[in-house]
């Protein structure tokens, strides 16, 4: 059995009939999966805005760097937390990509039934180090290798090498049916 996935409208999508909101100009900051609901008319609604951020962030020198790491050990839910966020460099620029990993990490929750590092927490280990080492995507004959290989692309640990925004909707629209009115493309 696939999962349904559709790209409703640039900036949504919705995966097995949850539809689901890209954030492009705020970066949300907690992005899970309890955070996400769907509204009376279907739309997605994210909750707990308390940790939108700047989507994009230029970290000059060590005092923002851990300015901006004890805001997202605060603010971001650990086990969905990027791993740039851990340990934030002296000089570099936070973007909206931390969010892409914090909605792979939803993906792989919507795949598997809780996310990723879901368990390490759980057990008490360090989710710190945990992040810092390529996600292994269980093998699953439910799953199409386009699904896995998006959400390879969206647990990339190198926030550089993970896919931005608009590039990720493109990669999503890319898995849709060509024409109107065709069923869902399960993938």
């Amino acid at each position: 059995m696939g999962h349904a996935l559709c790209v409703c409208s640039r900036g949504t999508l919705t995966i097995d009939n949850k539809r689901y909101l890209f954030v492009q100009k705020l970066g949300e900051g907690d992005l899970k999966p309890t955070n996400i609901l769907l509204g009376d008319d279907g739309q997605p609604v994210l909750m707990d805005l308390g940790s939108m951020n700047q989507a994009q962030i230029q970290v000059e020198g060590s005092r923002q760097a851990l300015a901006l790491q004890d805001w997202a050990a605060q603010r971001c839910t650990i086990s969905y937390r990027a791993p740039e966020l851990f340990s934030v460099q002296s000089h570099c620029v936070i973007d909206e990509r931390t969010d892409v990993w914090s909605l792979g990490c939803v993906l792989y929750a919507m795949m598997f039934g809780e996310g990723p590092y879901d368990m390490v927490f759980q057990k008490g280990d360090s989710v710190a180090l945990a992040v810092q080492n390529q996600l292994s995507i269980p093998q699953s004959p439910r799953h199409s290798p386009e699904l896995r290989q998006l959400l390879a692309s969206m647990m990339t640990v190198d926030p550089q090498c993970r896919p931005h925004t608009s590039l990720l909707l493109n990669q999503l629209e890319s898995l849709q049916p060509t024409a109107p009115g065709q069923h869902t493309t399960h993938i």
